[in-house]
């Protein structure tokens, strides 16, 4: 039984996977292929194989067992190559395949390579943001690993990331003043994972919003819904879920129901419990508990305009591209049009003029004499990401001044999450038009055929 970089990623999206991987009923697995995560792994090697063309000399480690690859890695280092590919390195129960082993000073470190950008964010001024968790818990692994072997006596590594720029991360360093250290994230993750596998502990199954990708989400839904999970009312998830079990005693939704809010409350003020969950957000799940049919909080007002515009665009997260800003336009006479802004070839050149086509656009409709429609705020993340990209298309203030006018609206925050209610376990645009009886053209419709 190995712990590997993988099992740690797989646990920080889901606490419960890394068991029901191990111990699952391997009959409602689905195996079949996802055409987003094949996305994900076609780039993920296309930008790793770029990388590697360019690197310069390196030993490419080869074998049919872990072990003897771990063998000829060990031979490797021992022999000062400089830079090793795919090597494998295993102490105790630890297993690592980083990318790349580089020779320092200091012994041998780990450089990944990832798709991504290589911090959480990047400010205007280009200072680097802070560590992203997945990457810096994998190379918690292979650091633990090496120092373990004797190869490496410091606490760092590095990320080559999308724009093949170099990320030093300080594994000591905290995420945040009132966070972990990323090291100290791994050892804790690392027993946890350990527990799981070994089956020493088990957890329970819970639905939310990153499910939707796994293998394992029918099975778990399936057990869900069955149990009356409390993590099948929308926006409760297993964080919480795990809260009110241990603090309230209650596990179905029946008995949320059920609660007194009031003695609850109490409680959490004189004995600390419930922490993280305010009065208003229990009020909210317990009437989420009780509810059958949609409910409408409170009246929707549409502006009476001459031209609805219903927007949505479509970008490729491994490459941070967007490559389509579609409207499609209604008008006020009846008049249907469906008007696409496309980026026709993978440049920064066709992704600017795609934008730029956009903005001219709205800029040639009568001012107010229309109103705009999208779900979510990625539109509104994307738009802040492309204007820094791009900063001679349009200004912060104008980009800012658009989002900010009623008449621009967010219809899952503005509409469905702040004036109704479903008795669904997500608000997203697939389920609730699923639940409205919507059949799209496409059986799979999906983002990633779109890139493909």
């Amino acid at each position: 039984m190995y712990i590997t970089a993988s099992n740690l990623y797989d646990y920080l999206q889901c606490k419960h996977r890394i068991w029901r991987d191990k111990h699952g009923p391997l009959d409602e697995r689905n195996d079949d292929p996802n055409p987003f995560i094949e996305l994900l792994w076609e780039k993920g090697l296309n930008h790793e194989r770029e990388i590697i063309a360019n690197i310069g000399e390196y030993l490419l480690i080869e074998g049919k067992t872990w072990e003897e690859k771990f063998k000829n890695t060990q031979k490797a280092m021992n022999e000062g190559i400089e830079l090793i590919y795919q090597g494998v390195i295993i102490a105790g129960e630890l297993l690592g395949i980083p990318d790349l082993l580089r020779k320092t000073p200091t012994g041998y470190v780990a450089v990944d390579i990832k798709s991504g950008r290589g911090s959480e964010c990047v400010d205007e001024e280009g200072d680097e943001g802070t560590m992203k968790k997945h990457y810096a818990i994998q190379l918690c692994l292979y650091t633990d690993v090496l120092i373990r072997l004797g190869h490496q006596s410091e606490r760092r590594a590095y990320i080559l990331d999308i724009n093949s720029e170099e990320h030093e991360y300080d594994l000591t360093e905290k995420f945040g003043p009132k966070s972990p250290s990323a090291w100290e994230l791994y050892e804790t993750t690392r027993e946890e994972v350990k527990a799981l596998i070994l089956n020493i502990r088990q957890n329970k199954p819970a639905l939310s919003s990153i499910c939707g990708l796994c293998r394992w989400y029918a099975s778990c839904k399936k057990w869900c819904e069955a149990n009356h999970d409390l993590s099948i009312l929308f926006n409760l998830g297993m964080s919480k879920r795990d809260v009110l079990t241990e603090d309230l005693e209650i596990s179905k939704v029946e008995e949320l129901a059920n609660i007194d809010v009031t003695k609850a409350m109490a409680d959490k003020k004189q004995f600390g419990i419930l922490k993280g969950i305010a009065e208003k957000t229990l009020t909210q799940f317990q009437h989420r508990a009780t509810i059958k049919t949609p409910e409408l909080k409170e009246d929707i007002y549409f502006p009476k305009v001459s031209k609805e515009l219903f927007f949505d665009i479509e970008d490729d997260p491994t490459q941070e591209f967007v490559y389509l800003h579609g409207v499609y336009e209604r008008s006020s006479d009846g008049k249907k049009e469906y008007i696409p802004f496309v980026a026709k070839e993978h440049t920064k050149t066709a992704e600017k003029e795609a934008w730029a086509g956009f903005w001219a656009y709205i800029n040639s409709l009568p001012k107010n004499e229309f109103a705009v429609y999208y779900y979510s705020p990625h539109e509104k993340t994307i738009y802040r990401k492309l204007r820094e990209l791009y900063p001679d298309v349009i200004s912060q203030t104008e980009l800012e001044a658009f989002f900010d006018n009623p008449n621009v609206i967010d219809l899952y925050n503005d509409v469905v999450r702040g004036k109704t209610e479903w008795p669904l376990s997500s608000y997203g645009v697939k389920a609730i038009a699923t639940y409205l009886g919507f059949k799209w053209r496409d059986e799979t419709p999906s983002g990633a055929l779109s890139i493909k």
